[in-house]
């Protein structure tokens, strides 16, 4: 029941989002029964259908090959829904600052050609006005001819008007206001140089322009940062209880990998040559390896079979491992060549180095085991612990471990999800200390749902332990 509520209430929000999306794209920019309008409403059905069909084809059981043609379109597109959104939402602010800006501009075009007038020309034997509204000298109007009789200086021309007034014909009256009237229509309407009749429209069009090209082009970056690789971190982590003998020891951390419909074969080849360009002593491969199978995708993680280090690959579940077939994962890999520590423990040379199952694997009665994993051993021994979810820390500080290695938050993986993923994780990227343990987060290497990456970029992190005794 607490699944359906969620669910409704999920797509009821997407159900939102996708109006408020169409109608700033669309509805604000298009004229009703245009071509664009009606590409763009088809879009705002199909392409949430799509996201829909790429998030539950895995679960449900569909193909591999329907998996893959879904994944693109329908996961990208909850990336640029995310960041067009959030580029639309700016817009508001921009959207009645600049309206003022244009209202402003148009009056004060239409006072400026209501102030220089317009010049109307005279009828035959009619008056006209100048362009600054004074009346020409009457020499100006009259066609030159023979020199009239000078009249006696004490005479008043019948016709003269009354004094202090000019004769003004009606005519030029009403052409001068015809004239203003048209231009402050014109100027009220849109702005001048502007060909849509709608300041209203232009505005929509600019900010929906704006909007698009910010959303578009961030996660275009944020693809980019995903399909080009991750990037190595080095760290060095002083142990109090490490022998000068293992001073210096190499731990290649690798999560979230991810290998899915999007992310394949490829995505695992690149990853493999980035561990084995560290020469570590010793991969840690921590958790959600995989999104599928392993009859669709273990061919795909086949590279990880080509993992170098001096003391070998290890490797722990991840919640997204018990979606995808736990245990026939944890046979793959160790026929891969890698180590599976399913609440385990292994005493290498200078420290204990033990691994925990997810917590999501309670469900299946695999869940995590510290004190199988960790109630017998030599706690005057330093205790390195592999888990997936930095949630389990306070267990961890409860059987003296030293450093917790761990990944699952992506670091956010899409701005502002970090803020999200602070809400559900003690640590979501990076060191921290906890009691006498230290614990360390992985952002990862791949990514979930979206290939995409924004200000949380993919690594894999080295980490060098450091002796106290050195």
């Amino acid at each position: 029941m607490v699944f359906v509520l969620v669910a409704l209430v999920v797509l009821a929000l997407l159900a939102s989002v996708h109006r408020y999306v169409w109608r700033r794209f669309v509805g604000d920019t298009t004229a009703p029964g245009s071509t664009l309008r009606k590409v763009g409403t088809v879009a705002a059905f199909v392409l949430p259908l799509l996201s829909l069909g790429a998030m539950t084809s895995g679960r449900i059981g569909a193909p591999f090959w329907l998996q893959q043609v879904l994944a693109w379109p329908g996961f990208l597109w909850l990336a640029c829904l995310l960041y067009l959104t959030l580029a639309l939402l700016v817009g508001e602010v921009v959207r009645p600052l600049l309206g003022r800006v244009l209202a402003r501009r148009d009056a004060a075009a239409a006072r400026t050609e209501a102030g220089t007038g317009t010049s109307v020309p005279a009828a035959e034997g009619a008056v006209a006005t100048t362009a600054s509204g004074t009346r020409p000298r009457t020499e100006e109007l009259v066609p030159a001819g023979p020199p009239r009789p000078a009249e006696p200086a004490d005479r008043t021309p019948a016709t003269a008007p009354p004094a202090g007034t000019e004769a003004e014909p009606e005519a030029v009256r009403d052409a001068e206001a015809a004239a203003r009237a048209e231009t402050e229509a014109k100027a009220a309407a849109a702005a001048p140089g502007i060909p849509h009749p709608s300041r209203r429209l232009f505005v929509s069009r600019v900010v929906g322009g704006a909007a698009a090209a910010a959303g578009l082009a961030t996660v275009g970056y944020g693809t980019h940062n995903v399909l080009s690789g991750p990037s190595v971190k080095r760290v060095t982590v002083p142990l109090a209880k490490l022998p000068r003998a293992a001073h210096g020891f190499r731990i290649a951390v690798v999560s979230d990998i991810h290998i899915g419909p999007i992310l394949g074969r490829a995505h695992t080849r690149r990853i493999v040559d980035t561990i084995n360009s560290t020469s570590p002593d010793l991969v840690a491969v921590v958790g959600d390896l995989v999104d599928g199978s392993v009859a669709d995708l273990g061919s795909a993680a086949e590279p990880l079979a080509g993992l170098r280090s001096r003391h070998g690959s290890f490797f722990v579940t991840g919640n997204h491992e018990y979606f995808s077939g736990a245990e026939q994962w944890v046979n793959h890999v160790r026929e891969l060549g890698l180590i599976p520590l399913e609440n385990a423990r292994v005493e290498l040379g200078g420290f204990d180095l033990a691994g925990v199952n997810d917590i999501a694997g309670e469900t299946e009665g695999q869940g995590p085991d510290f004190g199988r994993a960790l109630g017998d051993r030599d706690r005057s021994r330093a205790a390195v612990l592999l888990a997936h979810q930095p949630v389990v820390i306070h267990d961890a500080v409860e059987h003296g471990v030293d450093l917790q290695l761990s990944g699952h938050t992506h670091g956010g993986q899409l701005w502002p999800g970090n803020y999200l993923a602070e809400l559900a994780n003690p640590t979501v990227a990076g060191f921290e200390r906890y009691g006498d343990t230290q614990l360390f987060v992985s952002r990862g290497a791949g990514a979930w749902g979206p290939p995409v990456r924004v200000g949380a970029p993919a690594d894999i992190t080295v980490v060098q332990l450091a002796s106290r005794q050195a």
